[in-house]
């Protein structure tokens, strides 16, 4: 997270375009408090990037991206962008059946079922994002 951060600062102080591509298993979410404060501390760094200083940031999401990624930083882009067949989710399906005691769809946390839902910009195939 200390990382991220500052990457962002130096792209936010040099007013530079920003591209995270962004993979985890969330692993946050076992880590504990310090570990989930390190979102916070990446969305309010981005906060800063993209309100104040109206800058342009792009989120790549590969597979996986899920937990506090997904809850955070990966989903602030301007642009989002997803790998296909890429599993995005916050929680695993496990986990939400057994919290919501309800079935989850099959597919529903796959790049393209979340496309159609409005989640993302665009699905591009990883050898395409270069150009």
């Amino acid at each position: 997270g200390e990382k991220i951060t500052r990457l962002i600062e130096y792209a936010t102080n040099r007013f530079l375009p920003l591209i995270l591509v962004c993979a985890s298993g969330g692993a946050r979410m076992q880590e504990g408090s310090l570990s989930l404060m390190q979102m916070a501390k990446i969305a309010s760094a981005l906060y800063d990037y993209q309100s104040k200083k109206k800058l342009f940031y792009v989120s790549i999401l590969t597979s996986p991206t899920t937990g506090g990624v997904t809850a955070s930083f990966g989903m602030l882009g301007d642009i989002i962008i997803a790998e296909p067949n890429a599993y995005i989710a916050f929680a695993g399906i496990r986990v939400i059946e057994q919290k919501l005691n309800t079935t989850v769809p099959e597919g529903s946390q796959t790049a393209e079922y979340l496309f159609h839902m409005g989640q993302f910009d665009l699905i591009v195939p990883c050898n395409l994002l270069k150009d």
